[in-house]
């Protein structure tokens, strides 16, 4: 009888007190049948907090792993902002190698690669003949000016990991702002012009504004010609009599016609697009046909006669400056005898 009334009145009693006060059934169980002492409220505090400490556990692994994700999203998203174009830091660039040295910043020598001298090219093995070749200063990883400044152009990237990184040659060779050795220094007026055109060919606003200028004022020129065939061909009788085949356009409906102007606007700016890079390459060719007329050569033939022309240029300031000197030297004797005629003439 006394079991019969534990099992159905004093268990779901206890049961719904528990859940009344959110404790489990097993911890209630255990305070109300428990024996009396310390001992049991001690393992039940650990309990209770070794539950606690799962639950503690478990959310921080959960952010971290949130914090990870997040970390590579944005890891993704920076390097094809990139690629686009837009100033981001990729991977490569804020990355560093363990032991890896800074690269070096270095001076460079010229030379010209002649069929007597031929000279080695680190992108087509042997330059061509009468072609400058340039090299960092005291070594013999020569390659090609023009084909240097054309990759510079096009595809930077790779121009360090031909010197497998230990040189910086962008920031040596083409910084003009924080280097001593740049050779865009040689290149005079027209090589200026020629870099506020080609830098940053993302946001080359200015060549793309100039060649939009001279694009409208070519349009301006032959817009009579170009009305008198429009008028023409509005009213002859080839177009209408083909009314039936286009008319469908004409009455179309406005999102219909406003894809159509998209696709007519988008084929406008891919035309434009093809004629910037073709004037953009017509320009590096030039850039690179200065440097090689303007650079000098440092050794090889040729700069023997760079050399004594230099040298005669220093003797012509030195005779120069010693015709000076002596000038003055006699300037200052006839003033120094003239005072002495005075002061004998006022003793008399």
């Amino acid at each position: 009888m006394k079991l019969l009334l534990f099992s159905t009145i004093i268990l779901p009693l206890l049961e719904l007190n528990a859940a009344r006060s959110n404790i489990p059934t097993t911890i209630y169980k255990k305070r109300f049948f428990g024996a009396r002492g310390g001992s049991t409220i001690v393992q039940e505090k650990d309990d209770e907090d070794a539950v606690i400490n799962k639950e503690v556990m478990a959310l921080e692994k959960y952010r971290m792993e949130q914090q990870e994700l997040l970390q590579i999203r944005s890891i993704i998203l920076s390097e094809a902002l990139a690629e686009r174009g837009l100033p981001m830091k990729t991977r490569t660039e804020v990355s560093t190698v363990v032991g890896k040295e800074e690269p070096e910043v270095i001076d460079w020598d010229c030379a010209m690669s002649t069929t007597k001298e031929p000279k080695t090219c680190l992108i087509s093995f042997d330059a061509e003949p009468h072609t400058k070749v340039i090299a960092p200063i005291d070594t013999d990883m020569w390659i090609s000016l023009a084909v240097l400044n054309r990759l510079r152009r096009k595809d930077p990237t790779k121009i360090e990991p031909m010197w497998y990184s230990k040189y910086a040659i962008l920031k040596s060779w083409f910084n003009d702002e924080s280097s001593n050795y740049c050779i865009l220094q040689h290149c005079g007026v027209e090589g200026i012009v020629l870099a506020i055109l080609l830098n940053n060919p993302q946001k080359s606003v200015v060549l793309k504004s100039l060649l939009g200028i001279a694009l409208s004022g070519m349009i301006l020129l032959v817009l009579p010609l170009l009305n008198f065939i429009v008028n023409r061909f509005a009213v002859s009788s080839l177009v209408w009599m083909n009314w039936m085949k286009w008319a469908r356009f004409v009455h179309a409906p406005f999102p219909l016609k406003l894809y159509l102007a998209q696709l007519a606007w988008k084929g406008l700016a891919k035309v434009f697009n093809n004629i910037e890079k073709r004037v953009r390459d017509f320009l590096i060719e030039l850039e690179c046909t200065i440097l090689e007329e303007r650079m000098p050569l440092t050794v090889g033939p040729g700069s023997q006669q760079i050399n004594t022309n230099s040298e005669e240029d220093e003797e012509e300031e030195e005779e120069e400056y010693s015709i000076d000197s002596d000038s003055d030297d006699d300037s200052d004797s006839d003033d120094s005898s003239d005072s002495d005629d005075d002061s004998d003439s006022d003793f008399e």
